[in-house]
């Protein structure tokens, strides 16, 4: 019974912290439609594995779209869940999409293609503005790709570090600090001293402990329906329980871990072809619309902007789009119409 009523209390509580926080910001109506929809629903998949390109491409992947069956009475995190993605991928790619319950019959666009980022395949790679996780296990020619949840507004993750793994641990407890259970108290919501490892720790049954800050900062799974590509945790990076567990068994300490804020990625592919993948970036404050929010492009993403292969006008319109899914923005000189 106490169990079962430790449950129901972090399950009430990760509900309240949600209607405090965004998605990066989602609207507080849809976010909190999102978190209700979820509740009893559970589903897992497995971690997505992509080649590396051998040719120089930084593009990997395909996009699928599927039709939402005819009678379908899942929400939107049963299929972000099925197809490996979180849902701020799948807000980002279906814009107007029924978070709660998606229109059976309808499409839906799973934005499983993507520009791997601009650094180097090495270790952990983790893009907070698309909420992204990038492993690249040593000597295998590969990048595995996890959806990942984040700190909400006010406890935000950090961003632009570098750090490594300091140590694992399997079957984490949960010691809440001071200001998390004056936080959760005030919300009707007490919290205990030690939440013990478990299927009721929020940590879930795996966590990564960061060596940066002190080691306050971990990668671990969750014991909730809902929460990855939202901002949610208390700092922390949050993975779906079997996410966690998949990046738990290969990882060693050591490990080198790289925290980067890219909303763009662009590429300029071998063939010739330029693209870019815009996300929505981060709010910085409640009441921020990221949609709206403006894009700052650093040196080099100005200069490939400006080159005359690329078509400005596209790329302008996928800055205004933000599918979160790559756009060919060359330019394409018109053809000369042949006299008749």
């Amino acid at each position: 019974m106490r169990s079962h009523l430790l449950s129901q209390s972090l399950t009430k509580a990760c509900v309240a912290l949600i209607s405090h926080t965004t998605l990066k910001t989602m609207k507080l109506s849809t976010l909190l439609a999102a978190a209700f929809a979820l509740v009893g629903f559970c589903n897992t998949a497995s971690a997505v594995t992509y080649p590396l390109p051998t040719d120089g491409s930084r593009l990997v992947g395909q996009n699928q779209v599927i039709t939402i069956p005819d009678d379908n009475k899942q929400p939107l995190e049963y299929f972000a869940a099925k197809y490996q993605m979180g849902l701020s991928n799948m807000l980002e790619a279906n814009p107007g999409v029924d978070t709660y319950l998606p229109k059976g019959g309808s499409v839906l666009n799973i934005p499983q293609q993507l520009i791997l980022p601009d650094t180097v395949h090495e270790g952990i790679v983790i893009n907070s503005a698309e909420m992204r996780l990038y492993y690249y296990p040593k000597g295998t020619n590969t990048v595995i790709v996890l959806p990942i949840g984040i700190g909400q507004l006010g406890k935000d993750t950090p961003i632009n570090w570098t750090t490594k793994v300091e140590r694992k641990k399997a079957g984490p407890t949960w010691t809440p600090t001071a200001k998390m259970h004056a936080e959760y108290a005030a919300a009707g919501n007490p919290l205990p001293a030690v939440v013990p490892a478990g299927p009721d720790n929020p940590m879930g049954h795996h966590a990564i402990r960061l060596a940066a800050y002190g080691g306050v900062y971990l990668l671990h799974g969750t014991n909730a329906d809902f929460g990855i590509g939202m901002r949610v945790s208390s700092g922390c990076i949050r993975l779906r329980d079997g996410d966690i567990e998949t990046l738990f068994r290969q990882v060693t300490p050591g490990t080198k871990v790289n925290i980067i804020n890219t909303p763009i990625k662009a590429s300029v592919e071998p063939n010739g072809v330029r693209l870019v993948e815009v996300h929505q970036p981060l709010s910085e404050k409640i009441n921020d619309d990221p949609q709206l929010l403006p894009i700052v492009l650093n040196a080099s993403m100005q200069t490939f902007k400006n080159a005359v292969q690329t078509d400005a006008a596209v790329m302008d319109h996928a800055m205004e789009i933000r599918s979160g899914m790559p756009v060919d923005v060359t330019r394409h000189h018109d053809v000369a119409q042949q006299p008749m």
